[in-house]
């Protein structure tokens, strides 16, 4: 099985350094403190705060193993000074037939965030910004089904 290669700005690659740093200390003492609360409630077939800190181990190791893979194999992009297209880390700012505007952050797939107006680069209007310069005119179908038609207006890092 082909897997599809991750890609991650430095900023988002940090985050993930601080989240695993985050689970493998504070939050796993947290839940060993737990468990060992748990444990003094007695028999342990019928304690419910024990299976919940044990599902909430769980979790954590798994959330740990899952960020440990995302690091080892995920590619980091940098850019470089004066590169005007449109890439993975760029915010673009677009305007539309109506002359309203639009900011994007473009960001790899497991950086997505539509409340902070970051998106896939593998989402149909990440895809088609990629590789475009100030001025170009872009034209993609939203998953809605509807044709959006934008005119870059502006590229920052």
């Amino acid at each position: 099985m082909d897997k599809k290669e991750l890609i991650l700005t430095s900023e988002g690659r940090q985050k993930l350094v601080d989240e695993l740093t985050w689970r493998e200390g504070e939050k796993h003492e947290e839940i060993v403190e737990r468990l060992k609360e748990a444990r003094g409630f007695g028999d342990l077939s019928e304690n419910s705060e024990y299976d919940a800190a044990k599902e909430e181990q769980s979790q954590n190791e798994s959330r740990i193993n899952e960020i440990r893979q995302i690091l080892a194999t995920a590619k980091v992009v940098e850019h470089m000074a004066g590169e005007l297209t449109v890439s993975i880390g760029t915010k673009v700012k677009l305007i539309d037939d109506k002359g309203k505007t639009n900011t994007f952050t473009i960001v790899g797939t497991t950086e997505t965030d539509s409340l902070a107006h970051k998106i896939s680069n593998e989402s149909p209007a990440g895809a088609e910004l990629i590789g475009h310069v100030v001025g170009d005119s872009i034209e993609f179908a939203t998953p809605a089904g509807k044709t959006k038609h934008y005119t870059i207006t502006e590229i920052t890092r």
